[in-house]
C-alpha cells in the first residue's frame, strides 16, 4: 500500500524553496537600492573601478537543484585557456546581447551554451541586486529553480567542469571567508568560500554572499 502520509524530507524542501521564493518576491523592491559588489569590501576603489564609461551589463544563472537529501547550486570551473577568468569557479552566464531583451533570457541563453541547460527544465524564482564588478561590469543574478538533476554537457571551450555544492554549505555564514590578495599594489579584500578541493571566490562568492543577504540574513 502506498503511503499517504507527506514525505518529510519533501515537505523540508518544498518550504525551503517556498521560503526562497517569498523572500525575493517580498524583498524585489528594495534591491534596487542595494549596492552590492566588489567595492563593498574594498570602498576606497569604488564601483566599476576600471570601467571607463558605464558599466557593461552581463547576466549569470544560480541554478538550484532539488534534491531528496537537499537543496544543491550548480557552478562550472571555466576552462584553462579563455583570456579572462581562467580556470575560476563560476555561474553560467556572460554579457547581455541586444537580442536578449532582459537578464533572464540572457542568463538562460549562456547557460544553455555553456552547459547545456535547456530553458524549458529551468523555473525561474526572482533576481538580486545587481553586483558591480571592479573589472567595469553589472551583473544580474537570475535565481531559478530546477525540479530534478538536468543531464548537462560542457562547452569545451569554455567550460572545463560542471559541479553542484550544497545549498545549505553556502548559505551558512561559517563559511564565508574574508581573503585577500595584493593587486597592482594595493591589497584587495574578497569572499571565499572553499569546498573540498574548490575554491570559490571572487565575483561568485560575492553573488553567493548577496543571495545569503537578500534572502537568509
Amino acid at each position: 500500500m502506498t503511503s499517504t502520509y507527506p514525505n518529510p524530507e519533501t515537505a523540508a524542501l518544498d518550504a525551503e524553496f517556498l521560503s526562497l521564493r517569498e523572500r525575493l518576491v517580498e524583498r524585489a523592491p528594495l534591491l534596487g537600492g542595494r549596492d552590492t559588489g566588489d567595492h563593498v569590501l574594498n570602498p576606497d576603489m569604488g564601483p566599476c573601478a576600471k570601467a571607463k564609461g558605464a558599466p557593461k551589463d552581463a547576466a549569470v544563472l544560480i541554478p538550484i537543484i532539488r534534491d531528496s537529501d537537499g537543496a544543491s547550486v550548480l557552478l562550472t570551473q571555466r576552462t584553462a585557456h579563455l583570456s579572462a577568468h581562467a580556470g575560476q569557479i563560476a555561474f553560467p552566464g556572460g554579457k547581455i546581447d541586444p537580442e536578449d531583451g532582459t537578464p533572464e533570457r540572457a542568463a538562460l541563453r549562456e547557460a544553455e551554451e555553456e552547459i547545456g541547460l535547456a530553458s524549458n527544465e529551468v523555473q525561474l524564482i526572482g533576481n538580486l541586486a545587481p553586483y558591480l564588478t571592479g573589472s567595469g561590469y553589472r551583473i544580474t543574478p537570475v535565481v531559478a529553480e530546477l525540479e530534478t538533476r538536468p543531464r548537462l554537457k560542457a562547452n569545451p571551450n569554455e567550460v572545463a567542469d560542471i559541479f553542484e555544492v550544497p545549498l545549505s554549505f553556502l548559505m551558512d555564514p561559517a563559511n564565508h571567508e574574508t581573503h585577500s590578495r595584493v593587486w597592482q599594489g594595493y591589497r584587495r579584500y574578497f569572499y571565499a568560500m572553499p569546498y573540498q578541493e574548490r575554491y570559490i571566490w571572487g565575483v561568485t562568492a560575492g553573488i553567493i554572499r548577496s543571495l545569503y543577504d537578500t534572502v537568509y540574513a
